[in-house]
């Protein structure tokens, strides 16, 4: 049972020699919502952190470091939501009236399948209690998508100045490129 970051999980490892084992966890922390209302604006936002591994382990002194790689499944998303009703939103260069049912809604998604490549501590060879310790990351790069409703989609200028607010944004997110695992494990070999 791994705890770390990206949370707490399961898994099962299973060795095919001295050298080599087969390994596969799911961790997650769930999902997470918040509300806040500042000048008028209610946002609301979203996480869900939680992911799928299929993992190669190689023990290269078949001791009990490790070198792994592999595939991720991610469902890690992160979901901003405006609502500007009776009040207003500045987006880009203008600052939009708005009413109910306009908002701007931002997704910051990381890719849904990622390679993995880590290194760690911990062999399943032989029965008893095992702990293990894991030090790696799923890489992939953000993308970050918006979309406005209500009146606001039927604002001329509208797609321009999202795109103006989006550049900030994307270039933060760009520069993730990976995301990253600390985890330590508790199980028992058979």
């Amino acid at each position: 049972m791994p705890i770390g970051i990206p949370g707490i999980g399961v898994g099962y490892a299973h060795p095919i020699n001295e050298y080599l084992a087969v390994r596969g966890d799911f961790m997650t922390l769930g999902q997470r919502d918040k509300t806040t209302e500042e000048s008028g604006i209610s946002y609301r936002g979203k996480i869900r952190f939680e992911r799928a591994a299929l993992l190669l382990d190689a023990f290269p002194f078949s001791g009990t470091f490790r070198v792994t790689g592999g595939l991720v499944a991610n469902n890690y998303k992160l979901a901003l939501d405006a609502n500007g009703a009776g009040g207003s939103l500045t987006i880009g260069d203008r600052k939009y009236t708005t009413f109910a049912g306009d908002g701007i809604n931002v997704q910051i998604k990381f890719p849904s399948t990622t390679p993995y490549l880590g290194i760690g501590w911990g062999h399943q060879a032989g029965s008893g209690w095992r702990f293990s310790a894991d030090l790696g990351a799923a890489i992939g790069t953000a993308t970050v998508t918006a979309t406005v409703r209500g009146n606001l989609a039927n604002q001329p200028d509208i797609q321009s100045n999202l795109d103006k607010e989006l550049v900030d944004l994307r270039d933060g997110v760009g520069k993730i490129k990976f995301i990253p695992q600390i985890s330590l494990g508790i199980g028992y070999s058979f």
